[in-house]
């Protein structure tokens, strides 16, 4: 009106907000010819305005004063002026307008309301790699399976987002009659009243400034509903580039992708809508699609393009594989030349220029203090309470020849050496169950052929040793390049089962001795007859009382149960909402001695009425040479064999745990050292022979939970599922030396207090040791697929590209060789026990000569991808 001073020019962006969108907001568009009624106040002898800047405060924008001279006013807030209204979309702005000081009537500008109807959207950002056309079984599928179904739509015309999506659907709800236009749109859309995709993937790249530049030439939507029945796919191509929003302005390619909420993961919406953005992420295709005349040309485009990606990316993959020089490769190019000792001497060179770091990276770095103290606690629990059940085990395997304190001792002395001259010292080393298998062998011998047992057990592990030296100078180590993932993870899930079946024989073994029912029916009824439990002093009731303890094997399973849910729980307890995220991580690096220690509490004190099992200290002499003179040749000749047999265990287990520790999913820099650290093993089992104490080797899995203890950890999450990523470890000599130290100091405490850590307790640790190394196990992981709902499956590469029966057939082939390994290592003949070595380096001729001519060499490379793979 003209009775206005000075009369703004508003103008209002059409274009539906994103939800990004905040605060202020800058338009130069023109207004529309067919503004609302209030709006229209511009007299025709002023040029437009160049714009306006609005706030939710205050609006400062250009406008004319009485002259025609283009002046800038600003406008406060004041009361609402209804006279001037315009709504875009859900956000209403009242504008007065007041001009300078003289603000006297009522037409000045006073204020900009965005409060109307203001809703919050969420938006999340997340990268995601493109489809492999070369590898994924999946992606193949939906293409061939959707390339006969599409009918791209070409040339559309509309102009609204919502005509858009009503003519794009129109198809699709002919085919599915149980959805509405209104569901789907809602599963789409953020919600009715603003037109913005809820779910979309587009193509970004990182301009020069560093900053994220979206491809905003085409979209793609995806949803998931209930209704539907199967997946639709809709192609659209529009006549003029539209504009969807603030990262989607010049849209002209749009794809949409609708898919059954209960949908297989690798069938899911967002894989497919994967699928079709990896085909429209290039502008040349894009270009072509352009050109294209009809809905012939267009397909045929698409099929080329995913041709030309199967190619480009299969030679990807070759130069990457090509490139990759991992840290955990077991042959290197300059070993090659000179065959002999080489591998031990570039291991040296490699290492020392690390060895003064080793110590220092311990303490530098941020909380780096506080992982050293945590990973030192862990590996001295996860070191001296195994060593107190291999002890008690090897002291009734041996009667009484090897107890608890030799392998105390020796795993003080072995564990400060190779914390101070090993190439990698992540490894720790200890007394293992294939090792404790292994001595009660030896002694079988011994009593089998009358002779000692300390004597044939000290001129075995020499002759052992012997082959070690042989091996490393040899550089025999790079055989253990065919150990595939595949071997790793059998070999890692019999030390499991090696756990789990120790834990239940004591279990066992309790409800055996101390739960017979006949004896309690009987001891129940001499009490009932007399009235009198103290009057029975006789034989048969004593024996009888003996055997009826039930209070026994009842707290056994109680402590054991209770050790391993409570370590569980602290272990895992990062991933919990509750706490600070600082000490969640403190109650995880300190599980196991908290579980430990206050289970023990309960089973010595709270419970101290009921008697369990303790281990028992022998006086004995620990370094005392033991005399050889008295073997006859025959028992030379089988500790040969023997030596032989235990060598190719140690040189399997040494190396299969360097190998794991160095795999790069941890983040190595330092590099391995397989040959030298092979060497340095050899002398410390030379040393312990020689005064007849247990034998050490690498320990699965202390050995990557104490990588895993010195490392920074984040925990990802990818389509619902958390993974945790290691971001960088401390490779430091300091936690493993320590925590030795400690378990010598811990020779101070026998018998008491360390004896009231009861069996229960320790079958616990065993329970603890065993579920935590599963987590990462690939062959674990697989099995479980077995009792999965297909739609929760994890996104796993192996998922993405082997049909589900290979894997599942790969699953099956893992397990028919772990029931091999275990039948012969927990076979009660022992002559089948002492081939157990040979029957795991068996496993990789099974690995490289079976398998491929069951399954097919790609999906081979998938389901037992090296470490470096995929990560």
């Amino acid at each position: 009106p003209d009775s206005l001073d000075a009369s703004p020019v508003i103008q209002i962006d059409e274009t539906p907000p994103s939800p990004a969108m905040n605060g202020p907001f800058v338009s130069s568009n023109q207004p529309d010819s067919d503004s609302e009624p209030g709006m229209n106040f511009l007299r025709p002898d002023r040029p437009p305005s160049p714009g306006a800047v609005s706030t939710c405060s205050t609006v400062s924008y250009l406008g004319y004063d009485g002259d025609n001279n283009l002046t800038r006013k600003v406008g406060k807030k004041k009361k609402r002026r209804p006279s001037l209204r315009r709504s875009v979309s859900n956000i209403s702005i009242n504008i007065d307008f007041e001009e300078g000081v003289n603000s006297d009537t009522d037409d000045d500008l006073s204020d900009v309301s965005l409060s109307q109807d203001v809703t919050l959207v969420y938006a999340s950002h997340e990268r995601i790699p493109k489809k492999d056309f070369h590898h994924e079984v999946q992606a193949k599928k939906d293409l061939t399976t959707f390339f006969g179904m599409v009918v791209p739509m070409l040339d559309i015309d509309e102009i609204s987002l919502q005509d858009i999506l009503e003519t794009m659907l129109d198809r699709v709800l002919q085919e599915e009659p149980q959805c509405t236009m209104g569901s789907v749109r809602s599963s789409l859309l953020t919600h009715d009243s603003v037109h913005h995709f809820a779910k979309t993937i587009q193509g970004t790249s990182e301009t020069e400034y560093g900053s994220m530049d979206y491809d905003q030439s085409w979209i793609c939507a995806f949803a998931a509903l209930h209704e539907l029945k199967k997946r639709h796919v809709v192609i659209a191509r529009l006549r003029h580039p539209r504009n969807l929003g603030e990262t989607s302005q010049e849209v002209q390619f749009i794809v949409l992708v609708l898919a059954p909420r209960k949908e297989k993961t690798m069938r899911n919406a967002l894989e497919t809508a994967r699928t079709f953005s990896t085909l429209l992420m290039y502008p040349e295709v894009r270009q072509d699609l352009l050109d294209c005349q009809d809905e012939l040309e267009f397909m045929a485009i698409l099929k080329r393009t995913e041709q030309e990606q199967q190619e480009q990316q299969k030679d990807e993959r070759k130069i990457q594989q090509e490139a990759i020089k991992s840290a955990a490769s077991f042959e290197r190019p300059e070993d090659e030349r000179f065959p002999v000792g080489v591998g031990i001497w570039h291991d040296i060179k490699r290492r020392v220029p690390h060895y003064l770091s080793d110590f220092t990276d311990g303490v530098t770095g941020r909380h780096s203090l506080h992982k050293l103290l945590s990973a030192t606690v862990f590996v001295y629990f996860a070191c001296v309470l195994p060593s107190i059940a291999f002890g008690t085990l090897n002291d009734r395997n041996t009667h009484g020849a090897i107890d608890v304190k030799k392998v105390m001792v020796s795993q003080t002395i072995g564990g400060v050496i190779f914390g101070l001259f090993s190439g990698q010292p992540l490894i720790i080393l200890s007394t293992t169950a294939p090792l404790a298998l292994y001595t009660k062998i030896i002694y079988e011998f011994s009593h089998w052929m009358h002779v000692d047992f300390l004597p044939l057990f000290s001129l075995t592990g020499l002759f052992s040793c012997a082959f070690l030296v042989v091996y490393s100078f040899l550089g025999l180590s790079r055989v253990m390049k065919y150990t595939t993932r595949s071997v790793e993870e059998i070999f890692a899930l019999f030390i499991v089962v090696a756990f789990v079946v120790d834990a239940m024989r004591s279990l066992s073994s309790d409800f055996y001795t101390y739960f017979d029912p006949a004896s309690c029916s009987r001891a129940i009824n001499q009490t009932s007859l007399t009235g009198n439990t103290s009057d029975h002093s006789g034989a048969d009731h004593g024996e009888a009382a003996d055997r009826c303890q039930p209070e026994r094997p009842l707290l056994h399973t109680v402590l054991l149960l209770g050790t391993l849910w409570l370590s569980t729980t602290l272990y895992s307890c990062t991933k919990s909402p509750y706490l600070t995220e600082g000490k969640r991580e403190l109650l995880a690096d300190y599980a196991l001695p908290i579980a430990g220690l206050f289970n023990a509490f309960l089973g010595s004190y709270v419970f101290s009425a009921v008697a369990l099992e303790r281990f028992e200290v022998r006086e004995v002499a620990l370094f005392t040479m033991v005399p050889l003179g008295g073997l006859h040749t025959k028992a030379i000749l089988v500790a040969l064999g023997l030596g032989f047999c235990l060598s190719l265990l140690f040189f399997m287990d040494q190396n299969i745990a360097g190998a794991i520790v160095s795999n790069p999913a941890h983040k190595l820099k330092k590099g391995s050292a397989y040959h030298y650290d092979l060497l340095v093993l050899a002398t410390i089992n030379a040393i312990l022979s020689v005064f007849g104490l247990p034998l050490l080797n690498g320990a699965l899995p202390v050995s990557p939970l104490h990588v895993r203890a010195l490392a920074d950890v984040e925990v990802r999450i990818d389509q619902g599922h958390l993974y945790p990523i290691i971001i960088r470890v401390r490779e430091t000599r300091m936690a493993a030396i320590l925590s030795h130290l400690l378990v010598g100091l811990s020779l101070l405490l026998l018998p008491s207090p360390l004896n009231y850590i009861s069996q229960p307790v320790l079958n616990g640790i065993f329970l603890f040791l065993a579920v935590s190394s599963l987590n990462g196990n690939q062959m674990f992981e697989r099995l479980l697929l077995l009792f999965t709902e297909q739609s929760a499956y994890p996104p796993n590469h192996y998922i993405r590209r082997v049909p589900l029966g290979k894997i599942h057939l790969w699953s099956l082939s893992q397990v028919l060789q772990l029931g091999l390994v275990c039948g012969l290592g927990f076979s009660p003949l022992v002559y089948l026990e002492m081939v157990f070595p040979l029957v795991i380096l068996s496993l990789m001729p099974i690995r490289h000569l079976v398998m491929p001519r069951l399954i097919d060499a790609k999906y081979i490379e998938a389901l037992d991808a090296a470490h470096t793979d995929f990560q």
